[in-house]
């Protein structure tokens, strides 16, 4: 949706086969002793609420009493689960945020941050954060983003409460608005600052939002570059090539939130979900620090060539902005029911390895999911595109073309020959209709 427009939290999902995966995940989510199905995480106290208590595997796991809790699988090797936080930024980020919480997205710590008081108070977060109090009243920012920027500025103090003791940050938000636009940059160098890995999940804006819009998302997306170790971009115009053409407005804006959740939960699924072949946060650090612009698939597939059709489903995904070609780093998840095979695995492999360098720092992990009986879903996040060096991937910069109407050229009459009328005519290019009124001389 609009990225600073609160437009509500509608349900409704677009992609049937995210859709289905979504819904395994969330079950899952209840029978995973790591995370809970209940992902709307609060304070631990209210006098200290980024206070970590210890849990034993024999307690029950309540995420909205204990959000950073360490857990012990055993008496000699105590383990602890890394600390993620989403933050939604401005209204399109609230809205994605929202949608996470709705869909069973477990694990994870949850915060809406806008300018706007309104909004907030329509949040089905407990964490939310009011910034730019004092500069603009709880109104929002009206499109500006130096004005969202400004009252994150206001708040800086707040936003690194909010951000203490986090291993892993998502920052998701819609470019092109005020708040989203101009605050997450601030959220994101907050962020940094705390030493946790940042990952900022953004939305460009339609083109037929204008071209005010359009450019102002650019030159957030700019800011925020140079201040997050990943950027995953997604453009809403993407969208226009996986919805039909009935689909309605306001569902394609929920559809463009949903995608904002995609992107986290393709990440935040692959560290929290344990895994036949387990991919654990040092795996993707160390594929997601200071890895620039990031690419982001998921693909499903079932039948015969199940694995093989989500492999290439993940890295041909419409919604991407380029292709993973040319990608030094990786990180892909199969999931599939016990019946997924070696061959299978093997297949959806050798999908990704055809399409990153060959000399590509992979690391790939397997999760055994009962409920995926028939279908396997694969996660692909591609990253270093060499974008420190300045040779970033070649990414679509969507531009607002003016509407014109296109007028045609007036036919060209070729000059009349040295032989013809003569003298009047010669060498000029007469309209047929004043050649026939011109009088004959000859009579």
């Amino acid at each position: 949706m609009l990225p600073d427009d609160p437009h509500g939290n509608g349900a409704g999902h677009s992609d049937a086969g995210y859709e289905a995966y979504s819904s395994h995940q969330a079950e899952s989510a209840t029978s995973d002793p790591r995370s809970s199905a209940d992902a709307v995480t609060a304070f631990a106290s209210p006098s200290n609420p980024f206070s970590h208590g210890e849990l034993n595997s024999s307690q029950p796991h309540n995420a909205r009493a204990m959000p950073g809790e360490t857990y012990t699988n055993n008496s000699a090797l105590p383990s602890s689960v890394a600390r993620i936080k989403v933050i939604g930024v401005g209204g399109g980020g609230c809205n994605a945020v929202n949608r996470m919480i709705s869909s069973g997205l477990a694990g994870i710590e949850f915060w809406s941050v806008n300018t706007d008081a309104q909004a907030l108070d329509n949040t089905t977060m407990t964490n939310s954060l009011h910034i730019g109090q004092k500069l603009t009243r709880g109104l929002g920012a009206g499109g500006n983003p130096a004005i969202g920027q400004k009252a994150a500025e206001e708040s800086r103090e707040e936003i690194a409460a909010a951000l203490e003791e986090s291993d892993l940050v998502f920052i998701t938000a819609g470019m092109g608005g005020g708040t989203g636009t101009g605050a997450a940059p601030i959220v994101a160098e907050v962020a940094k600052e705390a030493g946790a890995l940042t990952v900022g999940v953004v939305t460009r804006p339609f083109t037929f939002e204008g071209r005010r819009r359009m450019n102002q998302a650019d030159e957030g997306i700019a800011a925020l570059q140079g201040r997050v170790d990943t950027l995953i971009i997604i453009p809403n115009d993407k969208l226009l090539s996986v919805i039909s053409e009935q689909t309605p407005v306001q569902e394609a804006f929920r559809t463009a939130d949903d995608i904002l959740r995609q992107g986290v939960q393709g990440i935040s699924d692959i560290i929290t979900i344990p895994g036949l072949v387990n991919v654990d946060f040092a795996d993707v650090r160390a594929i997601m620090a200071d890895a620039g612009t990031a690419l982001m698939g998921i693909g499903m597939g079932s039948g015969k060539s199940r694995a093989r059709e989500a492999a290439i489903a993940a890295i041909s995904s419409p919604l991407l902005e380029s292709s993973i070609d040319g990608a030094s780093g990786a990180v892909f998840n199969v999931t599939g029911g016990s019946d997924l095979t070696l061959h299978e695995v093997n297949a959806a492999a050798e999908i990704i390895y055809e399409g990153v360098d060959p000399n590509a720092n992979i690391i790939f992990g397997a999760v055994i999911d009962e409920r995926m009986q028939g279908e396997v879903c694969i996660t692909v996040i591609a990253t270093g595109f060499n974008t420190r060096a300045g040779a970033q991937p070649e990414i679509e910069v969507a531009r607002v073309t003016p509407f014109k109407r296109t007028l045609a050229a007036p036919p060209i009459t070729p000059p009349a020959s040295s032989g013809g009328s003569g003298g009047l005519g010669a060498g000029l290019d007469i309209p047929e209709f004043l050649q026939r009124r011109r009088p004959n001389n000859n009579r």
